[in-house]
């Protein structure tokens, strides 16, 4: 009883991590060590963690087909569920086509495009942040077209090498075409957490623009959790608040 104790006050901090773009197509060992070395400090203490997008550069899930290169990972994953800390993971631009697999073989919630959750009294809203730009009305209508059923439908009847190859090649563009853009500004998504903020949320945290940061956003905050490439950033709530770390 008293080890059952003490693993529940243990297991009481909340993490926020995003945007690792683990590709199938290249050796990255080195990403994968930190990823699987970041799990481990959550497993340590964490209740919950949120996946805030674009884990993998590219996902698709055929019937009887998931990626090989993402086995240490999808078995870390596996490993820290196991243990007893909750995972959530919400879409991001780079998984449109997640069905139930996470779920029923890795034990990871996945939820819809917002999550709207409570920890330490505080409500907060976390989304990736795809398609909140001002000006990405032309990535907003291509997303629609990528969800649609026949779409997916249409893609899940090419070969699965070609499929994977054309989807990575693409998955390399679109983190290209983001990471030179929407690095630069984060203007547009501080204005949006305002306005979230203002109709009653503490806190909104996001991934997809690459700027680990928090900002004061109207009553509340706007909180990025940067990516897990380059900045090897993630977000740690617990009754102190929020607090950005870096994984050394």
């Amino acid at each position: 009883m008293a080890h059952m104790e003490q693993d529940v006050i243990k297991r009481e901090r909340i993490y926020f991590v995003s945007d690792a773009h683990l590709d199938l197509q290249k050796e990255e060992t080195d990403r994968e060590d930190k990823l699987i070395s970041f799990f481990e400090i959550v497993k340590s203490d964490g209740k919950c963690l949120y996946i805030v997008g674009d884990l993998f550069d590219f996902w698709f899930e055929y019937k009887y087909t998931v990626p090989a290169g993402y086995f240490r990972i999808l078995a870390a994953l596996y490993d820290l569920t196991g243990s007893g800390t909750a995972v959530y993971y919400i879409p991001g631009n780079h998984d449109f086509w997640m069905k139930d697999y996470l779920k029923k073989q890795v034990g990871v919630e996945l939820t819809g495009d917002r999550l709207e959750t409570d920890h330490f009294n505080k409500k907060i809203l976390i989304t990736h942040g795809d398609g909140i730009r001002v000006d990405d009305r032309g990535y907003r209508f291509i997303k629609r077209i990528f969800r649609n059923k026949f779409c997916i439908w249409l893609f899940s009847q090419v070969p699965v090498n070609i499929a994977y190859r054309l989807a990575m090649s693409t998955s390399r563009a679109s983190r290209g075409y983001t990471t030179s853009r929407d690095m630069k500004d984060s203007t547009d998504y501080i204005e949006f957490a305002k306005r979230e903020n203002e109709n009653g949320f503490d806190a909104v945290v996001m991934g997809h623009v690459h700027i680990p940061e928090i900002e004061k956003a109207g009553p509340g905050l706007y909180i990025n959790c940067g990516d897990f490439f380059n900045h090897y950033s993630y977000v740690v709530l617990d009754e102190g608040g929020f607090q950005l770390k870096t994984l050394r």
